[in-house]
């Protein structure tokens, strides 16, 4: 009990003293409690909290169904809550081993969850839904026909809630207040063998207008739209990560291949039928070589965003100019490992 007070007393000086970088790191966390096993049902967990937690957590969720979350669990909802952050639309996020599956964006809530079911019917299933809207009965009952492991949601209308708990007894349903999800966020930790990686979190805010178009064809709003969208959603999938989007939702993403044309393929094999004339691309870091853009190019996509930043930019946007894309970069990668 001392060393924790020690320890938030250290936190609290060190953040006034504007230290960044202290010599010695000093956390504390309070048991929440012990779980059923970890990633593998043959490794031990436990689930500990911030002794000052943000309100934007899913330890914060109030739980209104189901059993204990697993870990895994925690990790796929965490990651749904950083994802349909990003977006102020009707917007629904369905989440797999930590990377989207899918994400849609519409007038309603039933019409976004319309959007991220197309976007891939087989992967959702056993996913972790995210919502930024109240749940309304239309939309539950769309949910409650298929397999999910979590639903987590601002709240939901009674009717919804009874919808989604009828013969679901171990679906897990959360209700967390989205109001607090700009809060200033913590800092990351990643532990490795003798030691602990610590940075801010990828919170940037991003906008079409800060980027760079390097084309000769020039991005229409509508496709500047579709590039924001699928930004924001290449931003949470797994590098190397490629993202085929419009302006209403994911049509294949490509995530955690070695390289990144092999990713690109599977996100252009994955949207397959749905590409069409609005269908835009955006990888979470610079393009290595040309070989990504003209097979982008080959399947009739118009627009790509990239960070850009490479010694070889210059073969990447040649090719985009034979294909007639237009190309933007943004300056800033998104890796996530």
């Amino acid at each position: 009990m001392t060393a924790s007070y020690d320890a938030l007393i250290s936190q609290y000086l060190t953040e006034k003293a504007g230290e960044t970088a202290p010599e010695k790191l000093t956390l504390t966390y309070d048991l929440k409690e012990a779980m059923r096993y970890g990633e593998n049902s043959h490794q031990k967990a436990w689930l500990y909290g911030d002794a000052l937690p943000k309100a934007f957590s899913v330890l914060q969720a109030e739980q209104l169904n189901g059993k204990q979350l697993s870990y895994n669990n925690i990790k796929d909802a965490d990651e749904a809550l950083r994802c349909v952050r990003e977006f102020s639309k009707p917007t629904v996020v369905a989440m797999k081993h930590m990377n989207p599956c899918g994400i849609g964006q519409g007038n309603t809530l039933e019409e976004a969850w319309d959007r991220v079911y197309a976007a891939d019917p087989v992967s959702i299933f056993g996913g972790v839904i995210s919502l930024n809207r109240k749940v309304d009965l239309a939309t539950a009952e769309k949910m409650h026909k298929i397999f999910l492991e979590i639903i987590i949601a601002p709240d939901y209308d009674d009717d919804a809630l009874a919808a989604l708990k009828t013969k679901k007894k171990n679906l897990r349903i959360l209700k967390l207040d989205f109001s607090k999800k700009d809060e200033v966020t913590s800092k990351e930790t990643v532990s490795v063998m003798g030691g602990l990686l610590v940075q801010d979190q990828d919170v940037l805010d991003e906008y079409f207008a800060d980027w760079e178009c390097v084309t000769e064809a020039k991005p229409t709003q509508e496709q500047l739209e579709s590039l924001l969208f699928a930004w924001k959603a290449v931003k949470h999938t797994k590098s190397n990560a490629i993202v085929v989007a419009n302006n209403e939702r994911t049509l294949g993403v490509g995530a955690g291949q070695p390289n990144r044309i092999d990713s690109e393929k599977i996100a252009i094999d994955h949207a397959a039928e749905a590409l069409d004339d609005r269908a835009v691309i955006a990888s979470d870091a610079f393009f290595p070589f040309s070989d990504c853009v003209e097979y982008a190019g080959k399947h009739g996509i118009k627009a790509i965003v990239q960070p850009g930043g490479f010694v070889r930019d210059q073969e990447s946007i040649d090719m985009a100019n034979k294909y007639g894309i237009a190309m933007v970069f943004t300056g800033v990668r998104h890796f996530r490992h």
